[in-house]
């Protein structure tokens, strides 16, 4: 069988797999705390049954017999070969003091012009809310000089930007990198919680401070100092590249990256990019391992609103059950019995768990040979869920269909009776289910209550039964559902997630001087992120930043107070851009 180095370059012939020269640089890591599955390590001690006996011994001894490393299967370090002067001239720069602090002064400066978004803003070019990004625009034209008087810019619906990098060879497809340039907002009670000035882009001496420092400010600041810095050593692409920034993906991206989508797609056509780098996953330590999680598939998103109308009038003559009664019971009818969850094979979350149990030093022993013997055995595929889910009780959410009643609204006077009450359930659909199935279990739940109280039942468009008492109503809450993502490929034969898995290892191994010292999992966006406008334009679709997410401390900011960004770990990332385009440009995508 070819090793895993000759594997790779018979998939991409033009990059190869060279050891560079070690750093002494290490970074220390932490206990990925951020990730759903850790608590399984943290609470295994206090289980009074190891979890090495929790399986019978008939699953045991199929496990004897699994290579666990073929359950998730590494690319070896991929380094630039064409431009390996190129690449080896720029990863010592990027460790020099010069270059950590023109990365200090561009992101902090960016983090520095409040660039807002809120729900529901007007359209662009009436509500005034969208100008803040026309100092940001300024902002980057004064940063990136370079970037500006090379590449062609498009500004879409005003505020979003594509930067289109012609390459020299038209018969390749572009590589398409995104990023957004909003934020969310702060709230006004919280600001002197924060450390620094939430607009302040402090540096500390290790972090950038501020509200966009770590989403997504960071990514946009790293790919555009990446092509900066590649336009100042004359580097000219073969392969073009295409940047697409979004300004509201804070709020769904409905007028910034869903304008852009046709505007990409007229450019190169359906279909027609190489692939797609979105934010998303990243890396840190977890089960003794360091994990890189590669975002493959995001979950689909759906807002099912409940609607109970009966007749009104004076609460001195009221009915048995009032329209908020009814609608109560059925609140504590979808709470009571959740939409079932099951580990299914083919997943990305199966394929994460696999890669946790093959490469994973410190995994229990029990779940990891549930996981060894479920690619085969149903049993041991149940006993695996069932150990995941017991000791971590988020899993079920990665896993599964979501539900959550987040919205309720009924009465307007205590002595009226409610002629309506309503509430709105929000479902992260699972990536292997899809809209019409959560809107049938919404349906099924609640058939038999409809029935119970005499109401007329109209679910999602459709009469489904007549009654006298009044009517429950299933609907679409805004009309903004959205369907799981299509997976993007995976395995031997996908040479973008080859390339980019590779690439991760060797911008790993170049920071750490540590060959193979991370393991590529694939996995899920449980949020959403522009991807969801851009399906047409590629299948290759990857969400992934290159940062250390052991920094608990970084994480606990995100959305909240006290977001920021390791200076090293944006270093890192402008790193991981830096060998993407370079491996992009040489390898057969």
């Amino acid at each position: 069988m070819a090793s895993e180095k000759q594997f790779t370059e018979s998939l991409l012939p033009q990059a190869t797999s060279v050891v560079p020269p070690q750093r002494s640089r290490k970074l220390r890591w932490a206990i990925l705390g951020a990730s759903v599955l850790a608590a399984t390590v943290y609470l295994a001690p206090s289980v009074s049954i190891p979890l090495s006996h929790a399986l019978p011994s008939c699953l045991r001894a199929h496990h004897s017999h699994t290579k666990l490393e073929a359950l998730c299967p590494q690319e070896s370090s991929l380094y630039p070969q064409k431009h390996a002067d190129l690449w080896s001239d720029l990863d010592n720069a990027y460790g020099t003091d010069g270059f950590k602090e023109n990365t200090i002064k561009w992101l902090g400066d960016a983090v520095r012009v409040p660039t807002v978004v809120n729900d529901q803003q007007g359209p662009v070019g009436e509500d005034e809310r969208w100008d803040v990004f026309g100092p940001f625009h300024d902002y980057l034209l004064k940063a990136f000089p370079l970037v500006h008087s090379t590449l062609k810019l498009t500004k879409v619906n005003t505020w979003g930007l594509v930067y289109e990098w012609k390459g020299s060879d038209a018969d390749l497809k572009p590589l398409l990198l995104a990023a957004h340039q909003d934020v969310v907002p702060v709230e006004q009670g919280t600001v002197n919680q924060w450390e620094h000035p939430p607009f302040s882009g402090h540096f500390d001496g290790e972090y950038v401070w501020g509200r966009g420092s770590l989403d997504d400010k960071s990514g946009l600041i790293g790919i555009m100092t990446t092509i900066e810095t590649l336009l100042s050593k004359d580097f000219a692409p073969a392969r073009s590249v295409v940047l697409a920034f979004g300004f509201d993906e804070e709020a769904s991206g409905v007028k910034g990256a869903a304008s852009i989508a046709p505007v990409l797609e007229s450019m190169y056509g359906k279909n027609g990019y190489a692939m797609l780098v979105d934010e998303g996953g990243s890396f840190g330590e977890l089960f003794g391992t360091v994990f890189a999680n590669l975002a493959i598939a995001e979950k689909g998103y759906t807002d099912t609103r409940v609607s109970v109308a009966t007749a009104g009038g004076h609460s001195s003559l009221p009915p048995e059950h009032t329209s908020i009664g009814i609608l109560s019971r059925l609140l504590v009818e979808l709470e009571s019995n959740p939409i079932p969850v099951t580990l299914a094979r083919g997943t990305p979350i199966y394929n994460t768990v696999q890669c946790y149990a093959a490469h994973g030093t410190d995994l229990p022993h029990g779940l990891r040979r549930a996981v060894a013997a479920s690619s085969h055995s149903d049993r041991a595929l149940r006993r695996a869920e069932k150990i995941l889910t017991h000791y971590d009780k988020n899993f079920k959410s990665l896993v599964g269909t979501t539900q959550a009643v987040d919205l309720i609204q009924g009465g307007h006077k205590a002595n009226a009776l409610p002629e309506e009450a309503w509430a709105v359930v929000n479902h992260r659909i699972a990536t292997d289910s899809n809209l019409a199935a959560v809107q049938a279990a919404d349906t099924g739940r609640l058939a038999k209550l409809a029935k119970h109280f005499n109401l007329t039942f109209n679910a999602f468009g459709e009469a489904l039964a007549e009654g006298g008492a009044g009517t429950l109503t299933l609907s679409d809450a805004w009309g903004t559902s959205l369907e799981p993502a299509p997976l993007t490929p995976t395995g031997v034969n996908a040479k973008p997630f080859l390339l980019i898995s590779g690439t991760i290892r060797a911008v790993h191994a170049a920071t750490t001087g540590e060959e193979g010292g991370i393991v590529v999992a694939p996995s899920i966006m449980s949020g959403n992120t522009d991807t969801r406008h851009y399906w047409n334009l590629t299948e290759h679709i990857f969400r992934y930043d290159h940062w250390n997410m052991s920094d608990q401390k970084a994480l606990s900011g995100a959305h909240t107070v006290n977001e920021h960004m390791r200076v090293e770990d944006f270093v890192g990332m402008i790193r991981y851009f830096t060998a993407l385009i370079l491996n992009a440009d040489e390898a057969e995508l």
